[in-house]
């Protein structure tokens, strides 16, 4: 089979699209909000427009470097980003918003490192998963070890806490074992057992269970736990077909919160309207469908593996920053991929992409 050396173009072209959209999104969505308080409406736009030509960078040198390489840095990967994990804990180290150590803040920026974990997870997993072979059938050499990884980096999660990056990578996690061949006798087993701890983790924390009674039913407390879904449902409702119009919010006025961030597709419903809703979605959809093509055509174990994470992790992001906006999933802040603001978000998003774009170069072409 001939190799084919072009990139997946539609993946490509998707991407900067999404990206560029972001930019502006963020700017309408956060420059009245940057004004009042940071004197400078212009403040998020330019930290993201700079985040995105950075992303687009490492985008372009992921695509050159063969998708290979990483395997030799599957390990130190990993290992460095459950060290990032712990530090965020570290007092002095980790900065504290909103009751959350999720923030690791440098001069000029911060990092977050739950985003790099899961990246450096969906990587090793790739990477071990292929070396496995029938092993993966056993328990102790195929289930276990996963097992145990996968406990700390949920114990580090929690204690900041992140109950939503937690449960992504679990999902994550899980359904890379399921797809390499990990006997489901395990795997259901693992649910009889993590179900109830997830019930006991979610109605036993206050926040979390006003969140899951909110989402039942917002109109209970439309002021405090509901207050979030009703705004996001005003803005969409408010848009209408076609929208208001670029910068025209209204719910982004102090009614939305975390509107450039875990809510910018409800500004995309107020401004661009179901037009602009049905055209995001629908790139979404197709980028997950060409990765899943990729996936299929890639030219090894790993770089199956590797592909089928990736996008795995783009669409669980997309599918859930959509459905809780839409109030089809319980409030939990995740940043919805490309579009939010966040440096982390973005760069490792671009990165992945660049990945994944070095992959569908490697297709055989009557693959692709």
């Amino acid at each position: 089979m001939e190799i084919r050396r072009g990139f997946d173009n539609s993946i490509l072209l998707l991407s900067v699209v999404l990206t560029c959209l972001g930019v502006v999104m963020v700017y309408s969505a956060s420059s009245i909000m940057a004004e009042k308080r940071f004197a400078d409406g212009f403040f998020f736009l330019k930290r993201q427009g700079m985040f995105a030509l950075l992303g687009f960078l490492v985008m372009m040198i992921a695509m050159q470097i063969d998708y290979r390489h990483l395997q030799k840095l599957a390990v130190p990967m990993f290992i460095g980003a459950v060290l990032l994990l712990g530090l965020v804990l570290i007092p002095g180290v980790g900065s504290h918003i909103g009751g959350a150590a999720r923030w690791i803040r440098l001069p000029g920026f911060s990092i977050q490192p739950a985003e790099v974990a899961k990246l450096c997870l969906v990587i090793y997993m790739a990477y071990s998963l292929s070396k496995k072979g029938d092993k993966l059938q056993t328990f102790k050499q195929g289930f276990l070890p996963y097992m145990l990884i996968l406990l700390v980096l949920l114990g580090l999660l929690l204690a900041q806490p992140d109950l939503g990056s937690a449960l992504t990578l679990s999902v994550v996690a899980v359904t890379m074992m399921t797809v390499a061949g990990i006997r489901i006798r395990y795997l259901i087993g693992l649910a009889m057992i993590t179900l109830p701890a997830l019930y006991f983790l979610v109605m036993n924390v206050d926040y979390r269970r006003r969140r899951i009674l909110s989402f039942l039913n917002p109109w209970d407390d439309p002021t405090n736990s509901g207050f979030q879904i009703i705004q996001s449902w005003i803005a969409f409702g408010s848009g209408g077909i076609v929208g208001k119009g670029l910068g025209e919010s209204k719910q982004k006025l102090f009614y939305l919160p975390e509107a450039h961030t875990d809510f910018i597709f409800s500004v995309i419903g107020e401004e661009l309207g179901f037009v602009g809703v049905f055209v995001v979605s629908a790139m979404f959809l197709v980028l997950i469908l060409r990765g899943v093509r990729t996936t299929l055509g890639a030219p090894d174990l790993f770089g199956r593996n590797l592909a089928f994470g990736i996008t795995l992790l783009l669409g669980l992001e997309a599918f859930v920053n959509i459905a809780v906006v839409l109030g089809m999933l319980p409030t939990k802040g995740m940043a919805l991929p490309f579009l939010s603001y966040g440096g982390t978000s973005l760069l490792t998003t671009l990165f992945s992409v660049g990945v994944l774009l070095n992959i569908s170069s490697q297709v055989p072409g009557e693959l692709h």
